[in-house]
């Protein structure tokens, strides 16, 4: 209401009477409406952005424009609270982004460290900014090597020219353990371990009754649904679901892919179902999908389920939370 009893007259006043906006009297009126609305729409905003959603290697080229050829990166935003999940070569994309809104902070969560997932993090601008603050999440690999291990291990000569030590952003490490939870202020990230080789993780953020679950990469069972992935993707807003091969691919005689950690699009249309999903993102595309590829595997997975949408670059998802407000930004809202 304050909108139109205030701040509309004064515009009309001031385009009808070729007045000089007074300075004073607009910043009472933010005042006012800031007292009046305790929480911006960008607080109660949760939303899904898609940086990198390729699998495997980069796969830049004129037959992957459309969905993008970055390896895997997602952001979410949880009012104002930013997660960043895997750090593929989306994650370059997403920090240019960012230079603009320093400084800033983040939680960045690592499914695993698959050069896919983690080959963006040397190329992640903000990292290399003094003032900047990111907390970054991973579970102990097999070898016993945590994150922060591993993302030295592959800035070290000759692999790179600069140590992880020259980022000048304050770096916090934590040690996850997938079956626990991680709480960061309201936010409740439930994570849980994924059948892929050298071991991964998945998430499910949930907040103010809204949940988005990030899992990749993992490889469905032959005779059942995985149980973890059905508790993570539980009633989900949106899953994010290991997408890579079709059924024919996976069990090709020629070329078989079992054994090899992923899943297909057919399978995550069974999760999306089993699991009361409102929203299936079909993500980590084989680098072998071009365009054509995708546009009829996202026709299919539709026809089977009418929420499966294709994971693309640009693509943004919002999700309906709780609170006021939040009715006008509805899970089946997307853009790119």
């Amino acid at each position: 209401m304050l909108f139109y009893q205030e701040i509309l007259p004064l515009a009309q006043s001031v385009r009808q009477h070729k007045l000089k906006p007074n300075k004073a009297a607009i910043q009472n009126i933010a005042r006012s409406v800031q007292q009046a609305t305790p929480m911006s729409r960008i607080e109660n905003q949760f939303t899904v952005q898609f940086w990198g959603v390729r699998g495997s290697i980069p796969s830049p080229g004129p037959h992957t424009v459309r969905y993008g050829g970055n390896t895997p990166c997602i952001s979410m935003q949880a009012g104002d609270k930013r997660l960043v999940f895997d750090a593929g070569t989306g994650l370059h994309v997403l920090g240019q982004s960012l230079l603009r809104q320093m400084p800033l902070e983040a939680h960045i969560f690592f499914t695993h460290s698959h050069w896919d997932h983690m080959q963006g993090f040397p190329f992640f601008s903000p990292g290399f900014v003094k003032g900047n603050d990111f907390h970054i999440y991973g579970a102990i690999a097999p070898d016993g090597s945590t994150i922060e291990q591993r993302l030295n291990d592959q800035m070290l000569h000759p692999n790179f020219p600069v140590p992880l030590q020259i980022m000048q952003a304050n770096l916090n490490f934590y040690d996850i353990r997938p079956g626990q939870p991680i709480h960061i202020d309201d936010l409740t990230i439930e994570t849980a371990p994924l059948n892929h080789p050298g071991e991964a993780v998945g998430y499910r953020v949930n907040w103010r009754g809204g949940a988005a679950t990030y899992i990749t990469d993992t490889e469905h069972f032959p005779d059942r649904l995985d149980d973890n992935v059905l508790w993570l993707a539980r009633n989900a807003d949106i899953l994010i679901y290991d997408s890579t091969y079709t059924d024919e691919e996976y069990h090709s005689p020629k070329s078989p892919k079992i054994g090899w950690g992923h899943s297909t699009w057919q399978e995550a249309v069974k999760v999306a179902q089993a699991a009361n999903v409102k929203t299936l993102v079909i993500y980590h595309h084989d680098p072998a999908h071009d365009d054509d590829f995708l546009d009829g595997v996202g026709k299919q997975a539709a026809a089977k389920f009418p929420g499966a949408i294709m994971a693309r670059e640009g693509l943004v998802l919002q999700i309906a939370t709780s609170v006021a407000l939040s009715e006008s930004f509805p899970v089946s809202k997307f853009s790119t």
